[in-house]
């Protein structure tokens, strides 16, 4: 009986492994991947003068850029009362926030809008977007804090999309922020069922870097001009595990900053507002500061809801909300 039940083994056993092999890689692909390594460093500047050398510094950093994409400092020449961070989205660039940097200004702000690592380049073709790791959006992130410390009694910082999922980034991990306007942000994506988020970017992160239009008639053509016409699925696994770490950090501890707006859009296509619900309530569980928006569905918002550029975009209703939200605070 003994020698049957041996046998019968070594004749399963290859199948077995092979069994044990792919479930221990299911198990493996519904885990948040490496989310223990995006971490928060502050270095706060103490002076208006520090956070001017700081950003030229930066500015002398950037390399080949457009241009439009490089640092924006809107400065009154001095501290001011309220200074205010802008940060972009995904493939885009500074000039995305520039015409709501300005009505900043016009209302006494110092503002700073700068580009996330790997943006911007002159060649809107580039490969360079497939070298994007989550863990340099939280450098980015106390970066643009830290400067803010000198520019502004008050600090915000607001942002779209993954600017928008930096903006709670800072928010979860930053005492000095005022206040974290988070606007659509990119914790998940409309495209990706609930239940198989984590194994699809895990996936998107072991694949090499391929390339899809976000617009497949127009190709490069595509606007806005200094925009890349192209995205690449690995980023987009690099941006999900920024969002898988903001949320395990929300389950264990409550979020640093003094307040928080965060903006939806009813007419969102591109991220997934379920789960921006599901953060809210948890940061809500801890006692969190924070207020929310919603456009409204009739409004037909893109997902770009910022730059002027977008055809979707109706600054002339989005903006002024914006500003009387987070003038409020």
């Amino acid at each position: 009986m003994t020698q049957t039940i041996l046998s019968g083994l070594q004749k399963w056993w290859p199948v077995l492994l092979v069994l044990l092999i792919l479930a221990s890689t299911v198990i493996m692909l519904f885990q948040r991947w490496n989310i223990s390594q995006l971490v928060s460093h502050p270095n706060p500047s103490t002076s208006y003068a520090e956070s001017v050398q700081r950003i030229e510094a930066m500015r002398a950093t950037e390399g080949n850029l457009n241009p439009l994409c490089q640092t924006q400092f809107l400065t009154h020449g001095q501290q001011t009362e309220r200074v205010i961070i802008l940060v972009h989205g995904y493939t885009t660039c500074p000039q995305q926030f520039a015409e709501l940097g300005k009505r900043f200004y016009a209302l006494g702000y110092n503002v700073l809008i700068a580009p996330l690592p790997h943006h911007g380049l002159v060649d809107r073709m580039t490969d360079e977007q497939s070298l994007i790791k989550a863990e340099e959006f939280p450098i980015y992130a106390d970066k643009v804090v830290d400067i803010a410390q000198g520019l502004g009694k008050h600090v915000s910082i607001a942002g779209l999309s993954l600017g928008g999922a930096i903006s709670a980034w800072a928010a979860q991990n930053r005492s000095d922020v005022d206040l974290a306007v988070i606007i659509s942000p990119g914790f998940s994506f409309e495209d990706i069922p609930l239940g198989f988020t984590y194994p699809i970017a895990n996936i998107f992160m072991i694949l090499p870097a391929t390339y899809e239009w976000w617009n497949p008639d127009l190709k490069e053509n595509s606007d806005p001009p200094y925009a890349y016409p192209r995205y690449t699925r690995h980023a987009l696994g690099e941006i999900l595990r920024l969002g898988y770490g903001i949320q395990a950090q929300a389950e264990r501890t409550a979020p640093l900053a003094k307040a928080m707006l965060i903006v939806t859009n009813a007419n969102d296509k591109s991220v997934d507002n379920d789960v921006t619900a599901q953060v809210i309530k948890t940061w809500q569980a801890h006692g969190a500061n924070l207020s929310t928006y919603e456009f409204p569905k009739d409004l037909r918002l893109g997902h770009d809801m910022i730059d002027p550029t977008e055809p979707n975009g109706k600054i002339d209703v989005v903006y002024p909300k914006l500003i009387e939200l987070i003038e409020q605070y």
